[in-house]
């Protein structure tokens, strides 16, 4: 079931916290529930990826990004992902989400997100995500110029441009 709960949550914690810089991580916290788990009782893998999204909420309506999308009545897509598991998160701990843009390229935003546990990373992901509009994703700077930032384009870093040129080399279909 979609966590439709900390959905509500989370966006109220954005709205109230005010407009943010897109150059900040964003950062949100929860707590694994037991229906958070699978059946070696860790956060499944599923969840986890659905925690994500909800990050990438928060990010979008913290930066403006959510009200230019209603605006212009845009959709969100995600093209790619490349995930990290690396410590296991258990019932009952609490969860600190980080969300940030990485980095543009075309029409593409590179964002990265983790999630921690007691100051210790657990997970992270990389994803290529779009601003689509008529189902087409539209070019960055019609998204950076609705949200009044034209001239703030930054520059994947180097470990996402490899991923980037790793998944051009990848056949489609597999």
């Amino acid at each position: 079931m979609y966590p439709l709960i900390r959905l509500l949550t989370i966006s109220i914690a954005a709205i109230s916290s005010g407009k943010m810089s897109p150059e900040v991580a964003c950062e949100s916290a929860f707590r694994c529930m037991p229906w958070d788990l699978d059946m070696f009782r860790e956060m499944n893998n599923g969840r986890v990826l659905t925690l994500y999204d909800l990050g990438r909420f928060d990010l979008s309506i913290r930066t403006g990004l959510a009200k230019a999308l209603k605006n212009n009545q845009w959709g969100l897509v995600v093209a790619g992902s490349s995930i990290r598991y690396r410590r296991r998160i258990k019932v009952f701990d609490k969860v600190t989400m980080r969300t940030q843009i990485a980095g543009f390229e075309g029409s593409w935003t590179y964002i990265v997100q983790s999630m921690w546990v007691k100051g210790r990373p657990t997970s992270s992901v990389l994803l290529r995500t779009g601003v689509t509009s008529q189902g087409k994703v539209i070019d960055t700077d019609l998204v950076l110029s609705a949200l009044g930032i034209p001239d703030w384009k930054p520059k994947p870093p180097d470990w996402v441009e490899s991923w980037i040129a790793a998944e051009a080399q990848r056949p489609w279909p597999p």
